[in-house]
């Protein structure tokens, strides 16, 4: 009787899994192993918690989900805790598996782990089996190394949808042949002071509460295409902010791997042959080619993308300025639309795309601070973290990127304006602001202090003025950003937001 050893990673799913269905192949036997690694866990290099609490629930949730999936069919998930190098192989001995079988992932930090675990089980005379990670093109099917990746996401695409097929997803296993006895170090899942979480108060306010899991995942879809039918007009709400249907909320699944992107991909497939077929259901798949960009970017280039001048190498002297990057990540800035979107991160674990473009852009391009910070509280708190994807959009914004296009910066009034012209999101989450008129809830210090006092806020005192000047901000950052570049296109000549692609973690579905 041979045995299979699988190592779950961002992966948490039964269906559409190629190292799952590969150990299934090679073994009678096959072990389901997660390891809970210190490395995950900790703190970031700027001191915020690796995991917050919105993401430690939705982990927690999609392990127990993944456990009961693999328990109806005959197997079940066994959590360890320790190094992956040094577990694995523990557990691979232990149990008799001549293979280990993973997941491919392209941060630096996975990559390093399996580099690792493939050293200690060569050691030992065994073999890891790395499938194909979770794009939605098989990194096989491009039509290029990936050594020869294009820069640009344009060209990226154009060669890729002519070229490139998006394989058909494997189904779930209808059952598996667990090991039959435990192994050393076998925790339950509620045995894990890892995923310990801080009591989390459901805001009311909240787009919708995600529930980690595949069985969630399946049901999001459900929700988002079939039931509601909302992929029809996807490209049209996408950029709304409020509620839970403007976009498809699916990127936490994604994240996590509770669904793949070729299951989201023949999902949308069959809504166009059965539903319709129009530049909205395209733009989904838009969205997914954009999530494939980033992960290949990242493995092409591997940590250029997480060290300070980006992908272009750019020489910006960043600044780290404590108490605007707090105002700023605690929602303080005084432009409402910047501090709705960071207290609906801070209370929540999301942010809309739009809101993400915005809160980056003014970060960077107004306040010139190191680009690492917010990409590092967003991996802190987002419930839908995805390290290519996160460090991919904040090079993009930082102008540090291979696909960025110089100093372009959101004019965070005119976006308010555009996307929340009746200020109903900013009241939604500035409450302060509730009282103020419409014409004014976007730019509040304009208010005459005898309609602050009939407002019921006073600029200063309920609602902080802006702690920079706009317009006069980022043109200081456009000068220093171009002598630092050495482009000496006129001071002022940046665009200020035409709504085009950058921001952080744009890319999502």
């Amino acid at each position: 009787m041979t045995t299979s050893l699988v190592w779950f990673r961002n992966d948490l799913r039964l269906d559409d899994n190629p190292a799952l269905q590969a150990a299934i192949e090679g073994g009678d036997t096959v072990v389901c192993v997660y390891v809970l690694s210190p490395r995950t866990f900790g703190e970031t290099s700027f001191g915020f918690p690796r995991i917050g609490k919105f993401r430690l629930r939705f982990l927690k949730e999609s392990l127990e989900n993944l456990d009961a999936n693999l328990r109806r069919v005959g197997s079940r998930l066994r959590v360890v805790r320790g190094l992956v190098e040094e577990m694995i192989p523990k557990i691979a001995s232990s149990v008799g598996a001549e293979v280990v079988h993973c997941q491919s992932e392209y941060g630096s930090e996975e990559r390093s782990a399996v580099k690792r675990l493939r050293k200690r089980l060569n050691e030992d005379g065994r073999k890891l089996r790395v499938d194909s990670p979770s794009t939605m093109i098989a990194p096989d099917d491009l039509p290029f190394e990936i050594a020869e990746l294009p820069q640009t996401f344009s060209k990226f695409r154009g060669k890729v949808e002519k070229r490139s097929d998006v394989r058909q997803p494997i189904d779930a296993p209808r059952s598996i042949k667990d090991f039959p006895r435990p192994i050393d170090g076998e925790l339950a899942i509620e045995q894990c002071k890892e995923l310990d979480y801080a009591t989390i108060e459901e805001d009311s306010r909240a787009v919708m509460r995600f529930i980690g899991g595949e069985d969630a995942a399946r049901e999001r879809i459900n929700e988002y295409l079939w039931e509601g039918d909302h992929l029809r007009q996807y490209k049209q709400t996408r950029n709304g902010m409020m509620g839970a249907d403007y976009s498809s909320k699916f990127s936490a699944w994604l994240a996590l791997g509770c669904i793949s992107p070729r299951r989201v991909h023949a999902e949308v497939r069959r809504y166009e042959n059965e539903r319709v077929k129009n530049d909205d259901t395209y733009w989904m798949i838009f969205e997914l080619l954009w999530r494939d960009f980033f992960a290949f970017t990242v493995a092409r280039f591997g940590r250029t993308v997480f060290q300070i001048g980006g992908l272009r190498g750019e020489r910006y002297p960043w600044k780290r300025d404590t108490e605007q990057f707090e105002a700023w990540r605690e929602g303080r800035t005084g432009y409402p639309l910047i501090d709705a979107n960071m207290r609906e991160l801070a209370a929540t674990g999301f942010m809309s795309n739009r809101g993400r473009q915005n809160v980056a852009s003014f970060l960077t391009k107004n306040l010139g601070i190191d680009w690492r910070m917010g990409a590092e509280w967003f991996e802190s708190l987002l419930l839908d973290y995805d390290a290519c994807s996160n460090y991919g959009n904040w090079n993009y914004t930082a102008g540090v990127g291979n696909d960025a296009r110089g100093f372009r910066w959101f004019n965070t009034i005119k976006q308010s304006n555009d996307y929340d012209p009746d200020g109903d999101y900013v009241k939604h989450w500035c409450t302060e602001l509730s009282e103020v008129p419409t014409r004014y809830v976007h730019t509040p210090w304009k208010l005459h202090l005898s309609e602050q006092k009939r407002s019921q806020c006073i600029i200063g005192l309920d609602y902080p003025e802006p702690i920079v000047d706009l317009f006069k901000s980022a043109d200081h950052h456009e000068a220093i950003y171009r002598e630092a570049v050495g482009d000496f296109e006129p001071v002022g000549s940046g665009r200020r937001d035409q709504g085009r692609r950058g921001g952080k973690n744009r890319r999502r579905g």
